[in-house]
């Protein structure tokens, strides 16, 4: 039985993306089968996998909409083990769109659980809001992974997302666990890095992932590629942060079993 993990800040360019389709692509060297589910209107998840936004006909807006079923929406990637539901800039319209249907936070989790059966993971890239399109994200998700970047005000918000997350576990999705706290563009010449990791670790300790995304030059040039880090240079320390990562999130599974 797969597990559905939701990728959420409501800040942006904090590596929510950069950790979506890496961690994906990691997952899927790993020899775990991948789906990643683009809910950010933005679509830089799919473009991130080499996909061109502007040829998709049916994507993440189809599957909200309920007028394609999940399967149907789905086409692989050039990465190893790793499908796309992709998204459009269409996907901007649909928190509009939903606002006045019954149980408007419920459309992703009724589109998508029969997937489990067919993917070891499932991973969801948030658009940087707390909105519709998060909440339905989160509804539908086992767990949440929350980038935090290692820079001025790294906190700032994130109480407000833990609230959020809160509120989604008394309402709406009860099983929603925090899979953990990801820090990301870590710069260990910087002191302010390093004291934005103690701070993190010193609040939320054992939340916190081991691993550390640090700021990789390749890792930023990769998305405009159209390719994962794994593909674009496998040898960088970008590359080596992130398949660190699916191996925690791969042990962290197997203990929780």
């Amino acid at each position: 039985m797969g597990k559905i993990i939701a990728i959420a800040n409501q800040k942006g360019g904090v590596g929510k993306t950069t950790t979506t389709v890496n961690l994906a692509a990691s997952l899927g060297v790993l020899e775990k089968k991948v789906l990643l589910i683009d809910a950010d209107p933005q679509a830089n998840a799919t473009s991130g996998l080499g996909v061109d936004v502007e040829s998709i006909e049916l994507g993440t807006y189809q599957l909200l909409e309920h007028t394609k079923s999940a399967k149907e929406t789905i086409i692989p990637t050039t990465s190893p083990n790793v499908d796309l539901i992709p998204a459009h800039i269409d996907l901007v319209a649909i928190e509009i769109e939903l606002v006045d249907k019954d149980e408007r936070e419920y459309m992703m989790k009724k589109a998508i659980e029969g997937l489990k059966t067919d993917y070891d993971y499932v991973l969801i890239d948030c658009a940087p809001s707390l909105g519709l399109l998060t909440l339905n994200a989160l509804t539908a998700s086992d767990a949440v992974i929350i980038p935090i970047q290692c820079e001025n005000f790294a906190l700032e918000g994130l109480c407000k997302l833990l609230n959020t997350i809160k509120s989604v576990q008394r309402i709406h999705n009860p099983g929603l666990d925090i899979e953990g706290m990801l820090l990301t563009m870590y710069d260990s010449r910087l002191r302010l890095s390093n004291q934005v990791v103690d701070e993190v670790k010193k609040h939320f300790g054992d939340m916190v992932f081991e691993t550390i995304i640090q700021r990789n030059v390749r890792l930023s040039e990769a998305p405009s590629y159209g390719e994962s880090i794994i593909k674009y240079d496998a040898a960088s320390k970008g590359a080596a942060n992130y398949l660190n990562l699916a191996h925690e999130v791969v042990q962290k599974n197997k203990e929780t079993v």
